[in-house]
């Protein structure tokens, strides 16, 4: 494979918002105990996976928890403490990092995950499948590969070389899928199913059938899990909570607090103080 890995530069404190570390709190910190890397994929399965991620940390200390506010994506992770699929996770999650390590993941793209599944992609939300399940001798074959390889670009060819060799077939439904759900995350002033559907010619119902079977999860958590993003983006700027509130079409800033909590892990004003603690 010859595309070469893109390493992700700190952001600078004013254009967080247009990084790619969307969904991981307290970013710098996780920029300081860990190295992330970026891979594109080879043209042959860019049409179902966004990206490779590379995350490896060596020589710390003390565990560190990196928690993320997670994407409408499927990921297939590979680590030694495990090696599975993860379907869309509608809550935040965390990994611990001790002494050294690596995970290799796939990013699939919206939708992207569907041709290398019997069935919708929401019989995977909220899971995580070990791949050895799924795939079997093939999966855990892959497994043992990729956790004997170190080099992170070899891996990532046994990563393409099994993708595949599961013949998957181009559907036109995941590009329409892709540019629906970047239109999501693009357009802030986007709070509503309705208006995702009157932007994509379908009914709210149709929509909605599709963002199950490709996505795996409805758009309106699609649509609000992106705005959850820019607010935690914004507060971590210190925007007036109120007004974020009211840009982002919620009810009020009580409506707001609440989601942000539950997705994030803290209400707004702890995670503002991760800017500047006390």
């Amino acid at each position: 494979m010859s595309s070469m890995a893109a390493s992700v530069p700190r952001p600078s404190r004013e254009r967080l918002v247009e990084t790619r570390q969307r969904g991981w709190v307290d970013p710098y910190a996780g920029m300081a105990a860990f190295t992330f890397t970026r891979h594109p994929p080879s043209p042959e399965i860019s049409p179902y996976v966004d990206h490779f991620w590379v995350v490896t940390w060596t020589d710390l200390a003390e565990p560190y928890e990196q928690r993320i506010v997670s994407h409408p994506t499927v990921n297939l992770t590979i680590t030694h403490d495990f090696h599975r699929i993860a379907g869309v996770i509608r809550g935040g999650f965390s990994y611990t990092m001790r002494a050294a390590g690596r995970v290799l993941g796939t990013r699939f793209r919206p939708g992207g995950f569907r041709p290398f599944l019997i069935g919708p992609v929401s019989d995977l939300t909220g899971r995580f499948t070990e791949i050895s399940d799924m795939y079997g001798e093939a999966g855990a074959t892959l497994v043992d590969q990729v956790l004997a390889e170190p080099d992170p670009q070899a891996a990532i060819a046994h990563v393409e070389t099994f993708l595949q060799s599961l013949d998957p077939r181009p559907d036109p439904l995941t590009e329409e899928v892709v540019a629906l759900v970047a239109l999501a995350e693009s357009d802030i002033s986007m709070t509503r199913v309705d208006e995702l559907a009157a932007r994509s010619g379908r009914s709210v119902r149709s929509l909605q059938r599709l963002f199950r079977d490709y996505v795996g999860i409805g758009p309106k958590w699609v649509i609000r899990r992106f705005r959850l993003h820019e607010a935690a983006e914004r507060v971590y700027q210190g925007l007036d909570l109120a007004t974020l509130a009211t840009e982002l079409g919620y009810t009020d800033q009580a409506h707001l607090t609440r989601d942000f909590t539950a997705a994030v892990g803290m209400t707004p004003a702890a995670y503002a103080r991760l800017r500047n603690p006390a």
